[in-house]
């Protein structure tokens, strides 16, 4: 097999959730047809999340890989690292000096897929449609910097904020604010199921089974004016209970493309192997993994506990055990790669210490062991995850000073429970939305935040992310984002653990396979081709 490593500018930023699945439509790879794309992940909709395709409500990498696809936003990320660009905008930008009035021009003779225009009151209904449902997601928290929206003409929106937000046009690149056809999308109420419409490169069809997607069908949309160039005419996006089995589908050919979430032992034999049908493709990554608290669970309310916590985890050791050289330990919910990242972590706590540890825990009169439970999800960060969580119950319990247990739970059970306060601790990862430093710490801090955690700090609110906003130049924006990554370094809400790298393998005969993911995650299957083999 080929390795490549794709090696990209360093980024400004970052975003979200997994990504979705989808079984197989009669093609596979072998048919010379559609583009066939091997995931272990799954859409199910049941009854907390009855939705997971509406932009209203989707806030997963997943379910907006999924909506990345089909509708269209009025920016887009690019698929190398810089600023945002015009999609269904011909153009956008800030109309003041103090990055609070935002205007975008339509491109013309826009349309929906089905032939419908696309008018400047649709943007409107369509992102006040997001506030007005405000949906237990969090998702809508993206857009909390909007005051009004207006709309003059068919082809002008104008965005007012409620205070200056210099990472706007990155949010307007964000399946939060596609474009919906009001007739599709009731105004308060989210569209249950499965269906997708919009103006995106692709249509959208799933093959549904018991309440999951078993297969989604991308077929390129005609009427599609925007900033990409769409390199094949469809793309089959297949579901496999597990990355073996994704693993063997490539090896027969049944598929041509295999992405999230292959194991560490998978990628460290295809690395190795000399099979030249397959390229192997990494390239930077910006997901994170981290432990969340409930701050108000009696078991982790002493700020000590989780600062202990902290002081021993040592995160070398669970790289080195359970991700190789496919992660690297993170100090910070900033990656070490994103401008405004701060090792505040190891400032404030240093080296792996259980006598440092106990001394926190003595200081606040609390009783050892700690008795405590963390939380896991079993199918949507990948197979090893399980290992990470015995790994760290391992280091926990051999200091003596905690009495830990592990359970892990299908995500369709877990994220409901973790959004209602029922886990004390829960690890989860964050892909970022858009490449910022503000968009890995705003989502876990501000109000209404991602997690619906209790934690709440009024200068990181009221003070911090603002004054951050308020910097079109990010460098400047540093010594704000600097102070919020240490406060959370003192009060831990969040425990940072890793970040990684991200993945991609294909048959020799596809191109495109380097852009297929971009800096944040998002799937591009406009990217991939069916080229020459050899």
């Amino acid at each position: 097999m080929n390795r490549k490593t794709l090696v990209l500018p360093a980024v400004v930023g970052l975003l979200t959730p997994v990504l979705a699945a989808c079984g197989g439509s009669g093609s596979g790879g072998k048919s010379g047809d559609a583009i066939v794309v091997g995931t272990t992940d799954q859409f199910t909709a049941t009854k907390d999340a009855p939705a997971p395709l509406d932009p209203a409500y989707a806030y997963d990498v997943g379910t907006w890989n999924i909506l990345r696809q089909t509708q269209q936003t009025l920016m887009a990320q690019p698929k190398g690292e810089g600023d945002p660009v015009p999609d269904a905008a011909e153009s956008c930008g800030f109309t003041d000096s103090g990055s609070e009035r935002y205007a975008c021009k339509l491109r013309d003779g826009l349309k929906f897929a089905n032939g419908d225009p696309v008018t400047a009151e649709d943007v409107k209904y369509s992102i006040e449609r997001v506030l007005r449902i405000k949906s237990d997601s969090g998702v809508s928290s993206l857009l909390n910097t909007i005051d009004t929206v207006e709309t003059q003409g068919d082809r002008e929106v104008v965005f007012h904020l409620k205070t200056a937000d210099a990472t706007f046009p990155y949010k307007l690149s964000t399946p939060v604010a596609g474009i919906v056809e009001p007739k599709d999308y009731e105004k308060g109420k989210l569209r249950d199921g499965f269906s997708v419409d919009g103006s995106g490169p692709y249509t959208f069809q799933a093959d549904v089974k018991n309440n999951s997607i078993v297969s989604a069908t991308f077929t390129k949309n005609p009427s599609y004016k925007g900033s990409v160039t769409v390199n094949n005419s469809k793309v089959v996006i297949r579901s496999f209970d597990s990355a073996d089995a994704m693993g063997a589908a490539i090896d027969k050919g049944d598929i041509d493309v295999m992405t999230r979430t292959m194991t560490p032992a998978q990628i460290q034999k295809l690395d190795a192997g000399s099979d030249s049908k397959v390229d192997l493709v990494d390239m930077p990554g910006l997901e994170i993994r981290y432990l969340a608290f409930n701050t108000n669970a009696p078991s982790v309310k002493s700020k000590a506990v989780r600062q202990a916590m902290a002081q021993l985890i040592d995160r070398g050791e669970l790289v080195n055990k359970v991700y190789g050289t496919q992660a690297e330990p993170l100090y910070s919910l900033v990656p070490a790669t994103i401008t405004g990242h701060s090792n505040s972590f190891f400032n404030k706590y240093g080296n792996p210490s259980a006598a440092k540890a106990k001394d926190l825990l003595t200081k606040a009169g609390i009783t050892t062991p700690v008795k405590m439970t963390l939380h896991y999800t079993t199918d949507h960060y990948g197979a090893a995850t399980k290992q990470e969580f015995e790994d760290l119950q391992k280091q926990l319990n051999n200091s003596g000073l905690f009495d830990v247990s592990v359970q892990g739970h299908p995500w369709t059970e877990f994220r409901p429970a973790e959004q209602k306060g029922r886990y004390d601790v829960y690890g989860m990862g964050w892909f970022p939305d858009f490449p910022d430093a503000d968009n890995f710490l705003a989502p876990f801090l501000d109000k209404d935040n991602f997690l619906g955690s209790p934690y709440s700090n009024t200068t990181i609110q009221r003070t911090l992310i603002p004054e951050s906003r308020r910097e079109a130049d990010r460098l400047a924006a540093s010594k704000s984002l600097t102070e919020i990554q240490d406060q959370v370094a003192e009060d831990v809400p969040i425990l940072p653990l890793w970040q990684g790298k991200q993945y991609v393998a294909a048959r020799g005969d596809i191109t495109g396979t380097a852009y297929a993911l971009n800096s944040s995650s998002t799937l591009q299957l406009w990217e991939l081709g069916r080229g020459v083999s050899g």
